[in-house]
Formats: structure tokens, C-alpha cells, sequence
């Protein structure tokens, strides 16, 4: 087994191809600069493109490249999760493969880290490349989620962090099956900081991040660190009550001194709101119910399908 490196880089990787070199140079260029040893851990989450054949090259071309290839697509918080689980450096950066988490950042992070915090996080001041809709939306998702939960998930960040190895340790023993890793290192705890920074545009290609992939994100976030919604579901529940009650004092009343026959539009009215509430309620259930489904099945985070790491902990 070899020495293992002072610092490992965790790339997730879909679909980017046109990206993987431009950012692998960058990379280099940045650890010349420093006087450690240095391993880059990409983890290939089952891409349809040629960017495993481009993880293939680099990896025989330098040997700090190792590359961990699943068997399918099992996600973006999995991924980072595979790599962090095998990185073997005293210190780990966590970083998306697009471009947008600039490399050059890396040794400001170490030498704030190298302070004594377990936890240096990087937090965006701008984010460039991005429309209205989607800077918004993220912007609210992040203090909704800071003021449900119980712990204080730094807002305006992502998972750009550098990380130290007791972190990886305890990460290791949190096994929910929806990941939600900047939740989880900030339940952690231990000294945290952060550096801010200019998100950067992609370097190439489209965003894999849709809306549909950031509402489950979003969902993944809020149930595995608060019960808020179950809370609103039972505060509906007496209001919705609340009012029906209103409605039922109010339909005796034209029953027995109306002068006309009580409509069906209060019958309606009520069935309808209180259908209504039920369902939401019972989605908010069902959305932690199949949570601790799939945990209680204890199924694999992720397969490897293939792996050039240069040691037997996967």
C-alpha cells in the first residue's frame, strides 16, 4: 500500500467530457504551487459520455489520478460520498467537476484550515452563469432550510469545502440512503469556518442540475434535518378542523332557522378542503415513510463497477 497523500481532491463526475481536462490542468497548475503530496479521486456516477475513457488517460498519465466508476447513476451526493469514504488524505477537498468551484481557492482553504478547523466551507458571493429564476430559487430554498431545521446550515453554500479526515470518519458511520453532505457535516460539528468566493460560469456544456433534480434535492434536505412539514401537516389539520366545524355550526343554523333549504355548496366546500388537507398530510408522510423504507432495506449507497485505487476499502 502506498504513503497516503496529505490532501485528496473529490470530483463528482456526469456527463463532462468537454470539461474534465480543462479542469484536471487547473488542478495541476494549483498543486505545483504547493509543497504537499496530493491524490484527485474522480467518481465517475454512471456517464453516458466519454468522460471515463477521458478519467481512463489521465489516470495513466499521472499517478495522482485515480478514478472510481459506478455501475449506474446513483447521484451526486452518493458520488462525493464514494469519494470521501476512499479519499485516504489528511485533509479533503470536496468540489463539482464543471468548473464552477474554482481550484485556485484550494490553498486559501488549506492554510484556513491549518488554523485548527476541521470544516473550512466556501460561500458564494456571486454566482455568474446563472438566470434570475434559478439564483432565486436557491436563495430561498437555503434560508427556508436554515430556519426549519434545528442546526445552522450555512446559507449561499454548496459542497465546496475542504474537509479533515476525523470529518470522513464520522461521515462514515451517518448511513441514510438521501445523502444531503452539508447537512450532515454541519450536524458534525467541530470547529467550522469559511471563505468567500465568486462562483464561477461552467466551463462547458449545460448544467445537469435540473429543476426536477433541485426539488428532490430540496425534499432530501428537509426531511433528513427537519420535521417541519409534519408539524404543518398537524397545525393544518386543526385549522382545517377549525373551519369545518364553522361550517357544520353554520349548516344546523340554516337547517333549523334558514328560509331556505341549505345548498350543497358549504357540503362541497368542506369535503373538498378537507380531502384536500388529508392528501398533503398523508404526501408528508409518505415522504419520511419511504425514507426509512429504503434505509431499514440496508442496500449499498452505490456499486463499483470499476476502481484504479490503490487500496482494498471499497
Amino acid at each position: 500500500m502506498s504513503t497516503p497523500p496529505d490532501l485528496s481532491i473529490v470530483i463528482p463526475v456526469y456527463n463532462e467530457e468537454m470539461n474534465i481536462n480543462k479542469l484536471y490542468q487547473r488542478l495541476a497548475s494549483v498543486l505545483s504551487g504547493m509543497t504537499l503530496s496530493a491524490e484527485i479521486i474522480y467518481v465517475n456516477d454512471g456517464s453516458k459520455d466519454h468522460s471515463l475513457a477521458v478519467l481512463h488517460s489521465l489516470a495513466a498519465s499521472d499517478p495522482r489520478v485515480h478514478f472510481i466508476d459506478f455501475s449506474r447513476n446513483f447521484g451526486h451526493q452518493l458520488a462525493i460520498s464514494a469519494g470521501i469514504e476512499n479519499a485516504r488524505g489528511e485533509h479533503i477537498v470536496i468540489m463539482d467537476g464543471d468548473g464552477q468551484d474554482p481550484p485556485e481557492l484550494i490553498p486559501e482553504l488549506l492554510a484556513k484550515a491549518l488554523e485548527g478547523y476541521e470544516v473550512v466551507y466556501a460561500r458564494r458571493r456571486k454566482r455568474q452563469g446563472e438566470n434570475f429564476l434559478k439564483k432565486f430559487t436557491a436563495r430561498m430554498f437555503y434560508r427556508i432550510l436554515a430556519r426549519i431545521t434545528n442546526i445552522e446550515i450555512p446559507v449561499d453554500t454548496g459542497d465546496f469545502r475542504i474537509i479533515h479526515r476525523k470529518i470522513q470518519q464520522i461521515l462514515k458511520r451517518m448511513p441514510e440512503q438521501h445523502k444531503y453532505i452539508r447537512g450532515q457535516i454541519s450536524w458534525i460539528g467541530f470547529n467550522q469556518t469559511w471563505l468567500e468566493y465568486d462562483r464561477e460560469e461552467r466551463m462547458g456544456g449545460e448544467t445537469k442540475f435540473t429543476y426536477k433534480k433541485m426539488m428532490r434535492f430540496a425534499l432530501d434536505g428537509i426531511s433528513s434535518f427537519s420535521v417541519w412539514p409534519l408539524k404543518v401537516a398537524t397545525i393544518s389539520g386543526f385549522l382545517v378542523s377549525g373551519v369545518a366545524f364553522a361550517l357544520i355550526v353554520y349548516s344546523l343554523y340554516e337547517k333549523f332557522f334558514g328560509t331556505t333549504e341549505p345548498g350543497w355548496t358549504s357540503l362541497h366546500i368542506s369535503v373538498l378542503f378537507i380531502g384536500g388537507i388529508q392528501l398533503i398530510g398523508i404526501g408528508i408522510l409518505g415522504e419520511y415513510l419511504g425514507r426509512v423504507s429504503e434505509n431499514v432495506k440496508n442496500r449499498p449507497h452505490y456499486i463499483i463497477r470499476d476502481t484504479n485505487l490503490p487500496h482494498d476499502e471499497t
